[in-house]
């Protein structure tokens, strides 16, 4: 079972590495790691997507609350949350196919950001079940290229 942890990190050299050792360390697995500053330059936020059961999610919140660089740590498993992942997809084209890709695209709220001869670019959020059910769509068009995010989250309240 997927479970999502938030963490407020303070922003240091080494940090990543030693998270990502407890996890590897442990054999717990890393599904998603997203990185990134929040509005205090000196802490950053990251979301971890991990599997494992309730039992192995609660070991690993308490190994992580042990280190020091870890300034909070949120489980979701029982709070609500918003989550969203991010995907650029860089679909094959051609002019027969471009208006139904863009049509694809559209359906998914998902916007075209770069455009040639040969290919769309297309950029979409949302959840991870969105993310998937569109690349399949679009599978069928060849996808060039695709590059994802991985899920952030915050709490609703």
């Amino acid at each position: 079972m997927k479970h999502t942890i938030s963490l407020i990190v303070r922003n240091q050299f080494g940090v990543l590495a030693r998270i990502a050792g407890l996890f590897s360390g442990r054999g717990y697995n890393i599904n998603s790691l997203c990185v990134a500053e929040t509005q205090d330059p000196d802490c950053s936020a990251m979301t971890i997507v991990t599997s494992g059961d309730d039992k192995i999610i609660e070991q690993i919140s308490k190994q992580l609350n042990k280190l020091i660089d870890v300034l909070k740590v949120v489980d979701f498993r029982e709070k609500e949350y918003v989550e969203r992942e991010l995907a650029l997809l860089k679909v094959n084209t051609t002019s027969q196919t471009r208006a139904e890709i863009m049509q694809i695209a559209n359906i998914f709220r998902a916007k075209v950001v770069d455009i040639n001869p040969k290919s769309l670019t297309i950029e979409a959020t949302g959840s991870e079940t969105k993310i998937l059910a569109m690349i399949e769509m679009l599978k069928s068009f060849g996808i060039k290229e695709l590059a994802r995010s991985g899920r952030v989250a915050m709490a609703r309240n």
